[in-house]
C-alpha cells in the first residue's frame, strides 16, 4: 500500500478503529459451535451458560479456537516455548499470550504472516497503527487491507479467491474474501485455488488419504494440512513442484531445511528459490522462462508475484506454454495485418455519417501557423477521418490546402465538406508529387506539413513537430513514428543505404521500444506526416519532377535538404498511425518503387556512396546522421534514475550533461531492472538512448552488434568494471578507438576498513594498499579513471595509476521559502537498496541509539520522517519502531518535503565518495547535522555550513539536532552558510566544463 493510500484511508480507519477490540479477539459463538459440534453436550454436562464460558474455563486448555482468526493448534505448534508455558499452567492458551504480547512478534495463524504484511505496507509503522487505533498488522489488515486486495500470505490472493465466491456466493454471506475462506466448510475452501502456489483440487486427488482427514475433522481444507502437517517433505503442492527433485538439484538448501529454517524445499523456494530462478521440477527451465520480457513486465506491474507464479497461471489458464523456449505470447507475432487494414477502413466508413453532419472547420485568420498539405484521389471516408485527426489533433491556426485530384467519389464535394479549407480541383488525376508543389505555391505558413490521407494522427503530434522545429533553425524538416495499423512500427526514422534503398528503422518492433524513443537526426523521414520550412521547400523547388507520380520523392527532398546544411529530425512523440500504401493500389506502388529507386540511386551516387551498405546489421551504425558530438555508451548497475539515489542521481547528472553538450548517449544497465514507462521517460532527456531490456548476459552481443558505432565507453563503478572485464578484454576490437573512461563514483576501500571498525567486524588481513590494489586492479583496461573527491583521486594515484581527473556533483541552488517559524520535524532522505548498506546501518543507529535520547529534548510533537527507495528484500520494521518515525518510501517531489522541514539528518557511521543528499539538502536550504566523517568529506565548516552529530556518538548527534531544530539564529547561519557552499562547490557551469574537459581528453 502506497503513502498515498494510507494517506486516504487514515480517517475512515481510525474511525473503524475507535472503541473497538481488535476483530481476531473477539469469540465467535456461531463459529465456534460449528467448528466443535461436541460442545453444547458438554456444556449442559458441566452446567455452563454459555459457549464463551465454556471456552474460557475448558475449551481453550483442550486446544479449541476462539475464532477463525486464530489457530489455537498451529501457534502451539510453531512456538512451543508457548506450549511450554501452557503445560506449566504459566499461560492459560496460546490466544491467552497472542492477546496479552504475542501480537507484537507473533504469527497468529496459518495463513496471515505479520511480517510480510507490515513488509509490503512499511508505511504502516507501529506509531501510524497506534495513531490509527490498530492493535497490530493482522487488525489493520481484517479491518482495512483484507476489504481490498491486500496479501496475508504467499498462499493467498484475493483475487483468485474472487472465482470460488463466484461459485459459492451464499457461504461468504457479504464477509471479507479472507473471513469467508476461513469461515468456509472444506467443500468450499477446496474448489478451486486461493494462490498460485497451491492447487486444491490436484492435491486431494493426489492424496486421498488428507480428504478423509479433512472428512474426521483434523483439517479443515488441503490448504490448512499442507501449511500444518508433520510431514511437510512428504507432500507436494501441485504438479509444477518437485520436493525430491528440488532436494536432489539444490544440496545448497538442505542443510537450512534440515537445521528448521524452513518447513520444506517448496518453502525456500517460494521465498527464495523462484526469485533465484531454481528449477521448481524437471524440465521446467524457470531462469529462461523468467527472461522473457514480458514475463518480466507482468513481475515488475505487480499482476505476478514471481516467474514461477506467472509460469503456472500460464499452465492452468489453459495456454499451455511451455518452458522449452516457448515465448509468451504478446512477445511473438502481431496481430493480422491484413485484419487490421480492414479494420481501419471500417472505422473510417463508420464515421463518415457523423463526419458528414458535424465537418471539422479549417477557417483561417491572418497568417497561419501551419500549411497543411493533402492530395486525395477518392476514399471520401479514409480522407475525413484523417481531416477530423488533424483538426482534433492541433487547435492552432491551421490552414488546409486540400488537392481533389482527379477524384470520382463525393470527394468532389469538398468545398461544402470542409469548411475553410482551400480545395484545388483537378478533373485528372495529376498524382501525389505535382499535386503538392501545386499547393507549395498557395501555402502561406513558414511550416508545411505533408500529410497522406490514409492515418490517424495520434495526440499533440503536430505540436510535439512544431516544438522541435521552431527549436533550431538548422532543422530544416522534422519527421514522425509511424505505426501500422497492427501496431507494429513502419518507421521509427529512415536510413537510406549505399545503393539507395531505403528502410524504416525497427520497422516489425513495438512501437514501445526504447531504441525508437529518443531523438535523432536521420536520412530522411516518410513524407505521410512531414513537417518541412516552407522557405526551404520552395528554394527547393518543391519535389523533384523527376519522380512523380510519386515514390522517392520524400527521399529526394530530405537529402537535398541535408546537402543545403539543413537537419531531418525524427520526433519520437510524433505519433501516427498509417494504413500503409493505403492511398493507392500496392501493384503499381511496388512498380513505382523500384523504377524511381533507380532513378535516385544514380541521381545521389555522390552523397550515397559514402552511406551505410544495406544489411539490417549495420541499422544501428546507420539510423543516425554524425553531428559534431561523440556517441557515448554509457554503462551502469541500472538506468540511473534519480530516485535511486546512492550515486544514481550523479550518474543522471553525468548522461544530462553529456546530452547537453550535444554528444549521443546510449545507457547500458548491466543489471536486469525493468523500469516503468513514466519513470523511464521522465528521468532523462530525449536525445537519450535507453537499453531497457538487455543486461551484462546481453552484453557481449551488443558489442558485437554496434562495432565501430561508438567513440567511448564510460563505465559507471569498479564493480562493473570487474564484471565487464573479461568480455572486454576478448571483444576489444569490437570497442571505440577512443577507449574507455572508469567513472569510480566511490572508492570503497576506506569504507571497508571504517565498516569493520564500527560494527566490529573482523579486520581484512590485507593492507590498505593492497586492498587499494585489488579494487582498482582493472582500472588499468581505461585510458581515464574518474574520481568524485580529490581524496578519493589521491587514492587513486597511490594505486599506481596518474591518469585520473576529478568530477563532483551538479547541484542547483533552490532554496525552498518557508521561514524557521513556520516548519518543524526532521527529515531523512536516501535509499536503502540492501541491508547493511551505510544508510542501512546509519538509520537502525539513529533510530535505536539517538532517538531515545531525543525524547527528552523535543516536543513530543516533533517527527522524524524517511523517504527513498525501498528495496523490497530491505525489513523495514525496525525502522517504523519508535513512536516519532514515519516511513514514506519513494517520494516523487521532493521539494515540499524539504519546504516543510527544519532539519536535515546525515547520521552515516562508514561511507565513501560525497555525501549527494547533504548537497541537495543545502540546495534545497534546509540546514543538516552529520557525522564529522561526511563533514570531512564534504570540506565544510561546522556551524558555519552544517551542524556536527560527532563521529558515532549517539547523545552528541541528539544534542546537535535538538541545538538545530530549536535555534533560529543557529539555523539561519546553517543555511545561508550551506547554500553559499553548495553554490561554489556544485555549480552546474562548473561540473559541465568537467566533464567537457575529461571528454575531450579521452577522444581521438
Amino acid at each position: 500500500m502506497s503513502t498515498e493510500e494510507m494517506q486516504s484511508e487514515k480517517t475512515g480507519a481510525r474511525a473503524a478503529a475507535t472503541d473497538r477490540a481488535p476483530v481476531w479477539s473477539v469469540f465467535d459463538e456461531a463459529w465456534y459451535l460449528r467448528t466443535y459440534p461436541e460442545v453444547p453436550e458438554w456444556m449442559e454436562r458441566e452446567h455452563i451458560p454459555s459457549a464463551q464460558d465454556f471456552y474460557t474455563e475448558i475449551g481453550q486448555r483442550y486446544g479449541h479456537s476462539p475464532n477463525p482468526f486464530f489457530d489455537e493448534n498451529w501457534y502451539r505448534q510453531v512456538y512451543p516455548d508457548i506450549y511450554r508455558s501452557i503445560a506449566r499452567n504459566e499461560v492459560q492458551s496460546g490466544f491467552a499470550h497472542y492477546r496479552a504480547e504475542g501480537c507484537h512478534d507473533r504469527d497468529p495463524h496459518w495463513l496471515f504472516s505479520e511480517s510480510a504484511y507490515r513488509w509490503a505496507h512499511p508505511a504502516l509503522t507501529d506509531a501510524r497503527l497506534a495513531e490509527q487505533g490498530f492493535a497490530n498488522g493482522y487488525d489493520h489488515f481484517l479491518a482495512v487491507g483484507a476489504l481490498g486486495f491486500s496479501k496475508p500470505h504467499a498462499f493467498f490472493d484475493a483475487s483468485l479467491c474472487e472465482d470460488i465466491t463466484f461459485r459459492h456466493d451464499a457461504a461468504f454471506n457479504g464477509r471479507s474474501l479472507f473471513s469467508g475462506y476461513l469461515s468456509a466448510d472444506a467443500a468450499v475452501a477446496d474448489s478451486g485455488r486461493v494462490s498460485w502456489y497451491f492447487d486444491p483440487v490436484w492435491y486431494l486427488q493426489t492424496y486421498p488419504d488428507v480428504a478423509q482427514e479433512i472428512a474426521e475433522g483434523v483439517y479443515r481444507s488441503a490448504l490448512h494440512h499442507y501449511l500444518t502437517n508433520d510431514t511437510p517433505r512428504l507432500f507436494d503442492p501441485q504438479p509444477f513442484f518437485s520436493e525430491a527433485h528440488y532436494a536432489e538439484q539444490n544440496p545448497d538448501v538442505m542443510p537450512s531445511i534440515t537445521e528448521g529454517h524452513f518447513r520444506n524445499g517448496y518453502e525456500h523456494f517460494v521465498g527464495f528459490g523462484a526469485c533465484e530462478g531454481r528449477t521448481p521440477a524437471p524440465g521446467v527451465d524457470l531462469r529462461s522462462y523468467a527472461a522473457q520480457p514480458r514475463v518480466r513486465a507482468d513481475i515488475e506491474d505487480g499482476l505476478y508475484p514471481d516467474a514461477y507464479a506467472h509460469y503456472v497461471a500460464r499452465q492452468v489458464g489453459g495456454a499451455g506454454f511451455g518452458l522449452s523456449g516457448t515465448q509468451y505470447p504478446m512477445d511473438t507475432a502481431p496481430p493480422d495485418e491484413a485484419a487490421t487494414r480492414a479494420m481501419f477502413v471500417r472505422e473510417a466508413e463508420a464515421l463518415l455519417p457523423g463526419l458528414i453532419r458535424r465537418p471539422a472547420a479549417f477557417h483561417t485568420s491572418g497568417v497561419p501557423e501551419i500549411s497543411v498539405i493533402v492530395v486525395v484521389h477518392d476514399q471520401l471516408a479514409l480522407t475525413m477521418m484523417a481531416l477530423a485527426s488533424l483538426r482534433a489533433n492541433y487547435g492552432g491556426n491551421i490552414e488546409l490546402l486540400l488537392v481533389n485530384s482527379g477524384s470520382h467519389d463525393d470527394s468532389r464535394h469538398f468545398e461544402t465538406l470542409v469548411p475553410g479549407a482551400r480545395v484545388l480541383n483537378y478533373r485528372y488525376n495529376l498524382g501525389y508529387l505535382e499535386g503538392c508543389n501545386a499547393a507549395l505555391k498557395l501555402a502561406r505558413a513558414p511550416a508545411v506539413l505533408l500529410l497522406n490521407n490514409d492515418l490517424r494522427l495520434y495526440p499533440g503530434a503536430i505540436a510535439h513537430m512544431l516544438r522541435r522545429l521552431h527549436a533550431d533553425p538548422t532543422i530544416g524538416a522534422v519527421g514522425s513514428k509511424l505505426i501500422r495499423t497492427n501496431m507494429r512500427l513502419q518507421e521509427a526514422g529512415s536510413i537510406i543505404w549505399r545503393d539507395g534503398a531505403t528502410y524504416g528503422y525497427r520497422r516489425e518492433d513495438d512501437p514501445g521500444v526504447t531504441e525508437a524513443n529518443f531523438v535523432r537526426d536521420v536520412d530522411y523521414s516518410s513524407a505521410a506526416c512531414l513537417l518541412v520550412r516552407a522557405d526551404l521547400m520552395r528554394a527547393l523547388g518543391g519535389y523533384d519532377p523527376t519522380y512523380r507520380p510519386a515514390y522517392f520523392e520524400d527521399a529526394d527532398l530530405c537529402l537535398r535538404l541535408t546537402k543545403r546544411g539543413a537537419r531531418i529530425v525524427y520526433e519520437p512523440l510524433a505519433v501516427v498511425e498509417h494504413l500503409e500504401f493505403g492511398s493507392s493500389g500496392s501493384v503499381g506502388s511496388q512498380t513505382l518503387i523500384r523504377t524511381n529507386h533507380r532513378v535516385f540511386a544514380r541521381q545521389h551516387a555522390d552523397f550515397l556512396r559514402h552511406q551505410q551498405p544495406a544489411h539490417v546489421r549495420n541499422a544501428v551504425l546507420a539510423r543516425g546522421r554524425r553531428g559534431a558530438g561523440r556517441r557515448i555508451l554509457y554503462i551502469e548497475d541500472r538506468l540511473p534514475l534519480r530516485a535511486l539515489g546512492s550515486g544514481y542521481v550523479r550518474s543522471n547528472d553525468v548522461v544530462r550533461e553529456m546530452a547537453a553538450l550535444g554528444h549521443q548517449v546510449t545507457v547500458f544497465p548491466v543489471l536486469p531492472r525493468r523500469v516503468d514507462v513514466v519513470t523511464l521517460y521522465r528521468d532523462f532527456p530525449e536525445t537519450v538512448e535507453l537499453i531497457a531490456d538487455r543486461s551484462l548476459a546481453d552484453f557481449a552481443e551488443f558489442l558485437q552488434d554496434r562495432a565501430g558505432y561508438y567513440d567511448l565507453v564510460w563505465i559507471g563503478r569498479v564493480h562493473n568494471m570487474a564484471r565487464l572485464l573479461p568480455i572486454m578484454n576478448e571483444m576489444s576490437r569490437y570497442l571505440p578507438p577512443g577507449g574507455a573512461v572508469l567513472d569510480t563514483e566511490v572508492v570503497a576501500t576506506p569504507r571497508t576498513l571504517r565498516r569493520a571498525e564500527v560494527l566490529g567486524l573482523p579486520m581484512p588481513a590485507e593492507s590498505m594498499d593492497e586492498l587499494l590494489r585489488l579494487e582498482l586492479e582493472s582500472a588499468h583496461f581505461c585510458q581515464r579513471i574518474v574520481a568524485v573527491t580529490e581524496a578519493d583521486a589521491a587514492l587513486i594515484r597511490r594505486a599506481g595509476y596518474d591518469n585520473v581527473s576529478t568530477l563532483g556533483h551538479l547541484a542547483h541552488v533552490m532554496p525552498t521559502p518557508r521561514p524557521f517559524a513556520e516548519r518543524s520535524d526532521i527529515l531523512f532522505i536516501g535509499a536503502l537498496h540492501d541491508e547493511g548498506s551505510p544508510n542501512h546501518d546509519a538509520l537502525l543507529w539513529f533510530v535505536q541509539g539517538v532517538l531515545p535520547l531525543l525524547d527528552g529534548m523535543l516536543a513530543p510533537g516533533v517527527k522524524v520522517r524517511i523517504a527513498g527507495f525501498l528495496h523490497p528484500s530491505v525489513d523495514p520494521g525496525p525502522l517504523g519502531l519508535h513512536a516519532r518515525v514515519e516511513l514514506l518510501g519513494p517520494v516523487d517531489d521532493l521539494e515540499p518535503l524539504y519546504d516543510a522541514h527544519r532539519v536535515f539528518i546525515a547520521p552515516t557511521r562508514f561511507a565513501g565518495g560525497l555525501p549527494f543528499k547533504l548537497h541537495e539538502a543545502a540546495a534545497y536550504g534546509l540546514p543538516a547535522v552529520a557525522t564529522d566523517l561526511l563533514i570531512g568529506q564534504l570540506g565544510w565548516q561546522p556551524d558555519r555550513e552544517i551542524v556536527s552529530g560527532g563521529n558515532g556518538n549517539p547523545l552528541a548527534f541528539a544534542q546537535a539536532v535538538a541545538r538545530l531544530h530549536d535555534d533560529p539564529a543557529l539555523w539561519e547561519t546553517i543555511r545561508e552558510g550551506a547554500i553559499f557552499a553548495v553554490s561554489q562547490d556544485c555549480a552546474p557551469e562548473r561540473f559541465r566544463e568537467t566533464l567537457s574537459e575529461i571528454l575531450e581528453s579521452c577522444m581521438v
